[in-house]
């Protein structure tokens, strides 16, 4: 049997993140369900999120609905209070390094657009239709692997321009000191936030009501390390109805036809 709660996983959040679940373990347990004492971290978050195994996992809203949607049962999704952002939904963040403070999106556009891999929503998806939607293209790519990587490249001057989901980029604010490095420049529209799942052979209910209420009843310095406000029940069809972009490959041909004229 398989937890994971990966997504917003650093040293600082790591006890907030075990007494959460330690709290939802004691929800299960009332309602003799067996749950692993600890969570699982480290491994490939695929073979977590597809194991027959898996009881809880927080995944992202592109891989979950281009890949898992059919393997998995969604449970619930978590809220962490986004700014501007309904209940449980989130939104990406386009950074800077600080000496293009006050530039606009379009002014920094054209140059290199770090971001942490092609099944990202909020790395890879949202920004690039946001883009789109301006009538913008990326001088260049730059894939970094994380959202960390993407946020120091452009602290370091690797790259011009990344985006980062919204939690991660205030979870970066509040512990990585580079951070100072960089400043925000624009948020692409809300989305979905990231959802919890189950293999698609448990009932998720019991696991929802449990998550609620561990929410519920944890303690309110862990709830403030996590900015996690409650839990909000956002169904399949609204994950699903998020439309995805052309990826890497597509996108830097595009780039070559566009600097083609």
């Amino acid at each position: 049997m398989i937890a994971s709660l990966a997504m917003y996983d650093r040293p600082e959040t790591a006890p907030a993140l075990d007494a959460l679940w330690q709290a939802i373990r004691t929800e299960l347990a009332a309602a003799s369900i067996d749950a692993p004492e600890t969570l699982t971290r480290g491994g490939d978050l695929w073979s977590i999120w597809s194991d027959s195994e898996l009881l809880l996992a927080q995944t992202c809203g592109l891989p979950y609905r281009t890949r898992l949607y059919e393997q998995v049962t969604l449970v619930t999704t978590l809220d962490h209070g986004v700014a501007d952002c309904p209940p449980g939904h989130y939104n990406s963040v386009f950074i800077a390094h600080r000496n293009r403070a006050g530039h606009s999106l379009r002014e920094i556009a054209g140059g290199s657009f770090a971001y942490n891999e092609a099944l990202s929503q909020s790395g890879w998806a949202a920004p690039m239709l946001h883009l789109r939607d301006l009538s913008l293209l990326p001088g260049s790519l730059f894939q970094s692997g994380s959202h960390s990587a993407s946020a120091r490249a452009v602290a370091e001057g690797t790259a011009d321009f990344a985006a980062l989901d919204a939690v991660s980029w205030a979870l970066m604010q509040a512990h990585d000191d580079w951070a100072k490095d960089l400043v925000e420049v624009a948020r692409t529209p809300p989305t979905p936030g990231l959802p919890l799942i189950t293999a698609s052979s448990r009932d998720p209910a019991p696991l929802r009501a449990a998550v609620a209420q561990a929410v519920a009843n944890l303690d309110d310095d862990h709830r403030r390390t996590l900015h996690l406000k409650g839990v909000s029940e956002i169904p399949p069809g609204a994950y699903l109805a998020v439309p995805t972009p052309l990826g890497p490959v597509l996108t830097e041909q595009s780039i070559r036809q566009q600097a083609a004229g």
